[in-house]
């Protein structure tokens, strides 16, 4: 079974957005992916530092949704895409789920938020998993998996066999290139993700925007913990990789014993 991971760019609008959407899951499908998962809240794009986080209506983010169901459709490939989203009265920072078909699969919210996030969104309340072509996974966003380990071992001792993590870490503004995977100069990002998939034994996919000047690369970690590939530091695309769901045990998240 192939996956693929996204490294688009910052989306100027919507549209921009749900362009290279468009483009980069046509490019995953036809390198035979069954599923594509993208950057978090990409549309309409993380609030970037120092900038007012406009809120959408419903409406908007509505279209946006459909839109993006008619891409996965129109290319036999499932989508994670993250988005706004509103819940009742709660705005939500979520990643939707939507079937090679086109349906919707439903979404995780984003359940563990940043400090700086509190006056943004409000917290989701539940996790969930989710199945593809038989695929089973979890989702955990951002900081969720980078400094709740927590999230991404509950959806492995339910039978995940991975949990995607779409994120935003870099800047377009200020910072340096990376030249090497999980260097120690850099932001402990990639270290964190390979702890993920070898603390639970299953696969990690990692999603993070485009920068200039990023502080981790999207990538895609075996259950032993070992990077079997990462999207260049100096390049917007999408990358998809074999996976061998027979290593995806979770033989050690199953072990934890609660005291």
């Amino acid at each position: 079974m192939k996956i693929a991971v996204a490294s688009p760019r910052y989306p100027g609008t919507i549209e921009e957005g749900l362009s290279q959407v468009n483009t980069l899951a046509k490019i995953a499908a036809q390198d035979g992916a069954v599923i594509v998962c993208f950057p978090e809240t990409y549309i309409p794009g993380y609030p970037l530092p120092g900038q007012p986080h406009t809120r959408l209506s419903q409406a908007e983010l509505n279209t946006a949704f459909q839109m993006a169901c008619s891409i996965a459709a129109d290319n036999n490939i499932a989508l994670i895409l993250p988005m706004d989203w509103y819940e009742g009265e709660q705005f939500l920072n979520v990643a939707q789920v939507i079937g090679p078909d086109g349906s919707s699969l439903g979404y995780q919210a984003k359940v563990q938020l940043d400090p700086s996030e509190d006056a943004i969104w409000d917290a989701g309340h539940e996790r969930k998993l989710f199945e593809v072509n038989g695929l089973v996974f979890g989702i955990s966003i951002c900081h969720e998996g980078f400094r709740y380990p927590e999230t991404v071992r509950w959806a492995a001792r339910q039978g995940a066999q991975i949990v995607f993590h779409p994120h935003f870490a870099g800047s377009d503004k200020e910072g340096y290139t990376p030249e090497t995977w999980g260097s120690m100069q850099q932001p402990y990002y990639e270290k964190a993700m390979m702890m993920r998939a070898l603390e639970n034994t299953i696969y990690f996919a990692s999603s993070n925007y485009y920068t200039k000047y990023p502080e981790s690369a999207s990538s895609l970690l075996a259950p032993d913990g070992s990077l079997i590939a990462h999207q260049p530091y100096t390049e917007s695309g999408v990358f998809t990789c074999a996976i061998d769901l027979s290593l995806a045990t979770g033989i050690l998240a199953k072990r934890w014993k609660a005291i």
